[in-house]
């Protein structure tokens, strides 16, 4: 039985091939899980816990984040955020079509970097700002 791999180890090529919907299907869990991680501290009743999540995972807010990143990425991950967004499909109602692209492009790029160079998507993340929807709890 293999064991539930914490990071993959693809190649930049083999990573590349990924359809970038897929690519934002593994970023959104990885995107989710990093700010779950991060507000662990200080401890929290699980509800206020929930809602510091919520406020980071939505649409709005990971488009925000990818603005503030954008400009320190390489080409190659300026050229997967670009497939990202052309990988949206359905836009849900309460946001608009240009949000709910760069959000998905986000989770592409995150995607991208789990399945091939962890420690880029540790820096990466590390560049997000999560304290400003922590403060309304």
């Amino acid at each position: 039985m293999n064991a539930f791999p914490l990071s993959a180890s693809l190649s930049d090529r083999e990573a590349r091939l990924v359809a970038p919907g897929v690519l934002a299907y593994i970023g959104d869990a990885v995107y989710e899980l990093y700010v779950r991680q991060a507000f662990l501290s200080p401890p929290r009743r699980l509800n206020d816990h929930h809602r510091c999540v919520v406020g980071q995972v939505r649409a709005e807010r990971q488009a925000q984040h990818l603005d503030a990143i954008e400009s320190a990425l390489s080409e190659t991950e300026l050229d997967i955020v670009r497939r990202g967004r052309n990988a949206t499909g359905r836009v849900p109602r309460r946001t608009n079509r240009t949000t709910y692209q760069r959000a998905t492009s986000l989770e592409a790029l995150v995607g991208y970097l789990y399945l091939c160079d962890a420690n880029r998507l540790s820096e990466v993340m590390g560049w997000l700002d999560l304290t400003a929807i922590d403060r309304q709890v």
